[in-house]
């Protein structure tokens, strides 16, 4: 008697569907339960994963200290080390460098912001007066005084003191978490040549040489993108950041370093970020000097044409040519799924869905279609 593989067995194929569909709909029905358990799962390695994005981030100056700087150093291993200690001790005097503008920026503004609150809530008043917004807006209800503003806050603050107290705390562990990424960071780089070779020899072992050799010349041009898409981009939003600052110091404004932050930050964000920058200096100085607000507002226009047109172009040449289109569908799309990291990204991963569909996708069409053609 032959024997029937279960395979082939008329019952298999009706078996499976049913289980499939059983799974399917216990995975539905549990949707949330799913994404809250991968949420924790995937937690447990938030910080292995930060520790590789800050690794692959701070390797493109680590590589410039290692060929660059210290290439008169003959030995390879005493070179390298010596360049992610040089590579951590410039991005932690650069964080340095931030906070110490930042937070006493922001300590001021919101100091002068209490002292001044009065004379802003009638520049305020008479602003939506001349706009004949006040009524709309219910502002003498809302707004009464100094006194009243910072009595609601403070009782705002005590009826939310538990959930301010729950955001300190996950806000500390947020802090210990990338003060442990950047000690994996360091590790990660320097471990990097022992990777590579431990991936490679892997994936050898799976698809073989040709497919090695196609999987690393793709995973080349994504890194050379990526890489060139962040270091130009924080360049970029670094001279954005500094030419704001100049101005506003020249022009005799106030919160330089607070505004000229703001700007930089949101100068990373692509399509809309130059938009929220100029909105929220433009608040801030509105409140203080409207006429500032406005020459505010004029030269954030004109930096933004310089930036698009000008600064932009000779720092990514044509490397990152993707149209406008793709770009505001590849913010909106990643942003919805990854959030304000998919924002920041958006435009690199753009490019490199261009060049997979450009240079892999359509061609495979294209000789599908030929062959059959052909027959």
């Amino acid at each position: 008697m032959k024997k029937v593989k279960l395979g082939e067995q008329k019952w298999f194929p009706y078996t499976v569907a049913s289980c499939a569909a059983v799974v399917l709909y216990v995975v539905l029905s549990n949707l949330g339960n799913i994404g809250a358990g991968l949420k924790t799962f995937t937690g447990y390695f938030a910080s292995i994963a930060l520790g590789g994005v800050l690794a692959y981030i701070m390797n493109p100056l680590a590589m410039m200290y290692n060929n660059r700087v210290l290439k008169a150093i003959r030995s390879p291993g005493l070179r390298w080390t010596l360049s992610i200690a040089l590579t951590l001790v410039t991005v932690l005097l650069l964080l340095g460098f931030l906070l110490g503008t930042l937070i006493p920026q922001m300590y001021y503004s919101v100091s002068g912001l209490l002292d001044n609150m009065d004379g802003y809530i009638a520049s305020l008043r008479r602003l939506t007066d001349q706009w004949g917004v006040s009524e709309a807006l219910n502002l003498d209800q809302v707004l009464d005084s100094s006194t009243t503003v910072v009595k609601r806050i403070t009782n705002w603050i005590k009826e939310n003191i538990g959930n301010i107290i729950n955001a300190s705390a996950t806000a500390g562990k947020g802090v210990a978490n990338w003060v442990l990424a950047i000690i994996l960071s360091v590790y990660l780089l320097a471990s990097k040549e022992g990777v590579k070779a431990g991936t490679k020899r892997l994936l050898h072992a799976i698809v073989g040489q040709k497919r090695l050799d196609a999987i690393s010349t793709f995973a080349a041009r994504c890194d050379k993108i990526v890489t060139r898409y962040i270091v130009f981009s924080l360049l970029d939003a670094a001279i954005v950041g500094c030419t704001n600052a100049v101005f506003m110091f020249v022009a005799g404004m106030q919160y330089v370093g607070l505004v000229s932050m703001a700007v930089a930050v949101t100068n990373l964000v692509p399509t809309f970020g130059p938009v929220i920058g100029a909105v929220i200096g433009g608040f801030v100085l509105l409140l203080v000097n409207p006429v500032h607000a406005l020459i505010f507002v004029i030269f954030t226009v004109i930096l933004q044409f310089l930036d698009g047109y000008v600064i932009k172009p000779k720092l990514f040449g044509n490397s990152l040519g993707v149209s406008g289109l793709l770009i505001l569908a590849a913010v909106v799309v990643f942003g919805n799924m990854f959030g304000i990291v998919g924002i920041l990204l958006s435009i690199p991963l753009a490019a490199i869905l261009d060049f997979i569909y450009s240079d892999y996708f359509l061609p495979m069409l294209e000789r599908r279609q030929e062959k059959h053609e052909q027959e």
